[in-house]
This record gives C-alpha cells, sequence and structure tokens, in this order.
C-alpha cells in the first residue's frame, strides 16, 4: 500500500467518528449574533475535544476596537519538534441564526443525513471547516511530521471584531510558517479548488435629499422629482448598459481561471427563467476578480403609510464588493466622490462608510503547490484556483500580522451548501475527501511524502 493509500484509508476509518462529533458541534446553537452563553459552550465542547488529541488546548478572548470582550476563540498546539514546520490550523465554530423554523426542512440544530448530505445548522459553515482540522490530526495521529496550531474562532459570523486585537495579543502562540483558512468552497461537489482571490467589502450610506418637508405631489409634481426617484436616477447612473459598472477607479479583470456554464450558474442562483444576467467578461470573474454594487437596505415610505406628497428625502446602504488586489477604503471613496458629482438635477448628497473589509490575493508559493497536489491526490481529480465573490477579511489581517506565513485557503462547501441560509447542508463525500487532503498536505509539509 502506497503513502498517499495509507493516508486515505486513515480518514477512512476515522470518518465516523469526525461525523458524530460534527453532529455535536451542530447541536449547540452558538449564534454569536445572539448567545455569548451558547458559544463559549462550544468553545468549551472544542478545547475538550482537541486535548483528547493530546494537544495543549486554552479558551481565550480579547477585547474588541470599543472595548468590549470579544467572543471565546481555542487554540490547540501540539509541538512534535521545535525545528519542524508548524501549521496554523483556522475554522471558526459560531455559526448564523437559523432563522425561520418553517423554511427548513429539518431542525436546524439537529444533524440530520439525507442522499449523502449532513443537514443542519454549521453543518458546513464552519463546523465542517473544524471537522477537516479535527480529522485530519485525527487520522495522523502520532505520527503527524510538523508543529499544530489550530485557532477555532468564536466570532466570524459578526465580522470578527476582537480578530486582529486577538492575533495580535496571541501572536507567539499562533505564529507558524503556513496558515490553513478552511472557511471557503469547492467547485463543484466532487471538484476541489483552492481559494486563490477574495473580494474585499464596503458598506455605505447614501442620504439623497430634494426639499426641506413632503410637498402635495399634484401641486409641485413634475417640476420637482421626489427622493426616491432620485436616487434610483443616481443609481442606474453607477450601471452601464450591460449591467456592469460604470464607476472608475475599481479595477477589476474580466478573466477566469474557470468556466461557469450560464445555465449552471442561473440554476445555482435560482434566478427566474427571464433573467438576463448582467456585467462582461467570464462569468466567474464577475464573481469573484470584479467589483459589484447592491442595494441591501432602503428607507423610504411604506406602502401601508403611503400618501399623494413627494419624499423630501430617503436613504439607502449600498454594499460594494472590491475587486482582488485593490484597496477597499479607496474603492469606498471612489464610490462616494461618483455619487456626490452624479447627483441628478442637483440634489443633495450625502455617503458615509460605514465598513471597509480588505481583499485578497494569494501569491504563488510551494505551500500552494503542494496544497494542490493534496488535493488533486485526495479527490482524484484536479484542484483548480477560485476566488470567493464574499469577503474574508481577517485573512488580510494574518497577512499583516504573520507576514512571513503562507496563507492557504481551503473549503468544503459546494453551491448547494445554503450557507447562511435554510436547509444548510456539507456534502459527507467532499468532507472525507478534505480531511484526507489536510492529512496529506501536513504529512508533505513534513518531508514524508
Amino acid at each position: 500500500m502506497s503513502d498517499i493509500s495509507k493516508v486515505k484509508a486513515a480518514s477512512e476509518s476515522i470518518f465516523k467518528d469526525v461525523q458524530s462529533e460534527l453532529t455535536k458541534l451542530v447541536a449547540i446553537p452558538s449564534v454569536s449574533s445572539d448567545s455569548r452563553e451558547e458559544v463559549e459552550k462550544s468553545a468549551r465542547h472544542l478545547a475538550e475535544l482537541f486535548s483528547n488529541l493530546g494537544m495543549e488546548t486554552m479558551v481565550k478572548t480579547a477585547p474588541t476596537p470599543t472595548g468590549e470582550e470579544g467572543m471565546p476563540a481555542v487554540i490547540a498546539r501540539k509541538i512534535v519538534d521545535p525545528q519542524a514546520k508548524t501549521v496554523l490550523l483556522y475554522a471558526h465554530h459560531d455559526v448564523q441564526p437559523a432563522g425561520p423554523r418553517e423554511r427548513w426542512d429539518t431542525e436546524p440544530f439537529v444533524a440530520t443525513e439525507k442522499d449523502g448530505r449532513l443537514y443542519g445548522r454549521g453543518t458546513s459553515d464552519d463546523g465542517a471547516g473544524v471537522m477537516v482540522h479535527y480529522g485530519a490530526l485525527l487520522a495522523l495521529a502520532d505520527s503527524c511530521p510538523v508543529n499544530v496550531t489550530c485557532f477555532i474562532e468564536g466570532e466570524e459570523e459578526i465580522g470578527s471584531p476582537s480578530f486582529r486585537n486577538f492575533i495580535e495579543k496571541y501572536r507567539e502562540d499562533l505564529a507558524a510558517d503556513v496558515i490553513i483558512v478552511c472557511d471557503s468552497d469547492n467547485w463543484r461537489v466532487g471538484e476541489p479548488a483552492l481559494t486563490a482571490t477574495l473580494r474585499g467589502v464596503a458598506s455605505m450610506d447614501v442620504k439623497v435629499k430634494v426639499m426641506e418637508t413632503a410637498l402635495h405631489s399634484g401641486a409641485y409634481g413634475g417640476p420637482v422629482l421626489d427622493a426616491v426617484t432620485i436616487a434610483s436616477l443616481l443609481l442606474a447612473k453607477c450601471f452601464d448598459p450591460d449591467g456592469s459598472l460604470a464607476i472608475p477607479g475599481l479595477g477589476g479583470s474580466t478573466s477566469a481561471d474557470v468556466h461557469y456554464p450560464e445555465e449552471l450558474f442561473k440554476s445555482d442562483a435560482q434566478v427566474v427563467d427571464s433573467f438576463q444576467l448582467a456585467g462582461k467578461g467570464e462569468l466567474a470573474s464577475r464573481l469573484w476578480n470584479q467589483p459589484s454594487l447592491c442595494v441591501v437596505g432602503w428607507d423610504q415610505r411604506s406602502r401601508a403609510e403611503s400618501a399623494n406628497a413627494l419624499v423630501p428625502e430617503t436613504c439607502l446602504r449600498l454594499s460594494l464588493r472590491t475587486a482582488p488586489g485593490t484597496d477597499t477604503a479607496e474603492c469606498a471613496q471612489a464610490l462616494s466622490d461618483f455619487l456626490q458629482e452624479n447627483a441628478p438635477f442637483g440634489a443633495e448628497v450625502e455617503t458615509e462608510v460605514l465598513e471597509c473589509g480588505p481583499s485578497y490575493q494569494a501569491e504563488s508559493s510551494e505551500a500552494e503547490k503542494d496544497m494542490k497536489w493534496a488535493l488533486s491526490s485526495a479527490w482524484e481529480k484536479d484542484a483548480v484556483d477560485i476566488g470567493c465573490g464574499g469577503a474574508i477579511p481577517m485573512t488580510a489581517d494574518l497577512a499583516q500580522v504573520f507576514p512571513e506565513a503562507d496563507i492557504l485557503i481551503t473549503g468544503v462547501e459546494d453551491p448547494a451548501t445554503n450557507a447562511h441560509s435554510e436547509n444548510e447542508s456539507q456534502d459527507l463525500g467532499d468532507l472525507q475527501n478534505a480531511i484526507t487532503a489536510e492529512a496529506l498536505f501536513l504529512t508533505r509539509l513534513g518531508g514524508q511524502l
């Protein structure tokens, strides 16, 4: 039996245990936006789990920028040789709220297996990520040739407010040669991928004012356009006729490493049959390598309170996803300048940037090549480079605090995962392959493959 086959066999032998532990983790509703008590319970549970692997474990917190205590995170360490390389394995144990129970086909916090997938909140995002690390270490047991630190965060789903302070406070405990962030996607079920780019994110409030008070729409309508209409015209100026952004200075690329068939994407996105996709260039590039802009909130008069009066002012919240390799703050400023310079009919436009999460663009390294080999070996299918349209801002923090470390972004989600939505699920075959891949990578990094 080859060394690769031995690692695969070991991963297969421990997988029932891994699935059992994932089921226990899902049963803890560690919703960081709702219950500190449950997040603390989840942290204690994982500290005990990794302690059973012979690791030195601790549950720690750090203050947020406003001085509040952050959510508890788990640090678990095992030093096999002070001269060996060290790998930091990141995942998070907090989850999103379940949302309306009636929209779930199963109980949200009861892991339920069906058709090769495990359903429940956190089965994939990011309980599966936690279990990839646990499973890889369990499969390798005492044969792991590198030093390992597991860092299981407890507040990723609320924006990781204490993350930067945490990694700076515990810098010595977390320092590593390679960092694996297991919180992303594969290309499809059965098709592995390494995430090479992440878009950044900027959130902005835009206030549009036309008049001091509401006016009778019959007496003044025509010469005066209401604030909602003006804001709509302003939004329209942000886009070219094909739906791509018309705002200068945002950067981006129209190419991508993989081909995403339009019909497959429309099925994944569940758009109506008549909908035409916006933008230009490779479809995958529109998701990963180009900026995008959407309205995520709008304060305006409801239908229930409608009246024949012109709305004097309105406020909307925009979410700008920025292209990998660009400066998110500079992109937000470009958007703000564009909106103010293009105010229709001289309306007053005010902007306020609420959040700026940086983008990320990986650099080629030996560790990256080794991980693609490990992924390809585990799945027996060539791994591809993909991007992620969503932001993982803490990746940039890791790069800044640990500039010498190679950062690899892996994951086990797929288009059917429904992360953050109802009926979240994890493909069990991909979970087992991800465990095998990480075990193979750790073994190769330690010079044993």
